[in-house]
């Protein structure tokens, strides 16, 4: 296996851990759903189509359904490579959710109990909205935001330095791996199935693996690096835009303690760089840094580029997209008992504008 194929692998699986308290339940094998899911002979998940069955690395569904809509379900697919993302991955994770959102009957034949049963006659089966989310550790061209954004594709680019830690040890366990030669003979599904043990995303799934002693320990190791961040997660942002906002935070206790006393609040909205190094932060109106909580996202880049692109309207831009994208941010969290907890985070441009 080549060494950014295997990053794009294990960055799955580390995205999966940060997003496990979103009401993001990973979804390991055909017994989630026998209907929906089905496993090829390498071992891997698939989802039916109505053209096709296609593979699927990480599948989660969501515990909330939003109003309106019907029960969601992301995939997640995650590419670390030097270059940016291009128009192709995006093609192919659109033909993907187009397909799999056309594969929908009424119900699941079941055996007649005569001649005289109506054709019709089965089981109800349920039925699901499938959303794509792709993320990146080097970002995406121009051009596959544009198309993203035609077809809510969601692209998240995890190149800022909010996300430096986990690309190092993402980068680090890889070359480990793989040796000098940067290559390794593995067989994937052997390797999430035991790295999510080991990051308590899936149960085991019973025997015997393919995986050698040293590999194994390597993968123990890397879980345990990224459970030394035990506070760092990623929280879905649903904006008044067509696209999340997958919000990281290295100290997630302080997002609980205030959230937990003030579920809807006013914010501050801050961007800091500019162009494709631009990364914006979230924290509360009215709490200083021992208080609150901070919050970071990145914003599509053509939406950066744009704000940036004549430095005399720049600031004018910025507001703009303040008032008009990010008015209110809906987070979903799942508690620890069971159930889930809705904040609003509102941005009032108000108080800035009396000062």
């Amino acid at each position: 296996m080549i060494r950014t194929t295997l990053q794009g692998y294990l960055l799955e699986e580390a995205l999966a851990w940060l997003l496990r308290n979103s009401g993001y339940r990973l979804l390991n094998s055909v017994k989630d759903d026998p209907d929906e899911l089905t496993t090829a002979r390498d071992g891997s998940l698939r989802v039916r189509g109505r053209g096709s069955h296609h593979q699927v690395d990480v599948l989660g569904e969501f515990t909330f359904t939003p109003a309106f809509s019907l029960p969601v379900r992301m995939f997640l697919e995650s590419k670390f490579t030097t270059g940016k993302i291009g128009l192709a991955t995006v093609r192919n994770a659109h033909g993907v959710i187009h397909d799999v959102n056309q594969n929908f009957t009424l119900t699941i034949p079941t055996r007649r109990r005569s001649a005289t049963d109506p054709i019709h006659r089965g089981r109800p089966r349920r039925r699901f909205q499938y959303v794509y989310a792709l993320f990146s550790a080097s970002g995406f061209t121009s051009d596959a935001q544009r198309y993203a954004l035609a077809h809510q594709i969601s692209l998240v680019d995890l190149s800022g330095p909010s996300f430096h830690w986990l690309r190092t040890a993402v980068r680090d366990v890889a070359k480990e791996i793989t040796g000098p030669q940067g290559t390794a003979e593995l067989r994937i599904a052997d390797l999430r199935s035991v790295l999510r043990v080991h990051l308590q995303t899936a149960d085991w799934p019973g025997g015997e693996h393919g995986l050698s002693d040293d590999i194994e320990t390597m993968l123990r190791q890397f879980a345990r690096s990224l459970m030394e961040n035990s506070q760092a997660e990623l929280l879905l942002g649903f904006p008044a835009a067509p696209f999340i906002l997958p919000m990281a935070t290295t100290d997630a206790h302080r997002f609980l303690a205030y959230t937990t006393a003030t579920p809807t609040h006013t914010i501050r909205l801050r961007r800091n760089g500019h162009y494709t190094n631009a990364e914006w932060s979230v924290s509360p109106w009215d709490a200083d840094e021992d208080e609150g909580y901070r919050l970071t996202f990145k914003l599509p880049r053509h939406i950066e580029d744009w704000i940036s692109d004549i430095e005399e309207d720049e600031r004018l831009r910025i507001r703009r997209v303040k008032e008009q994208f990010l008015p209110a941010i809906t987070v979903y969290r799942t508690r620890p008992a069971g159930g889930v907890d809705t904040y609003q985070l509102l941005y009032d441009p108000t108080p800035l504008r009396n000062q």
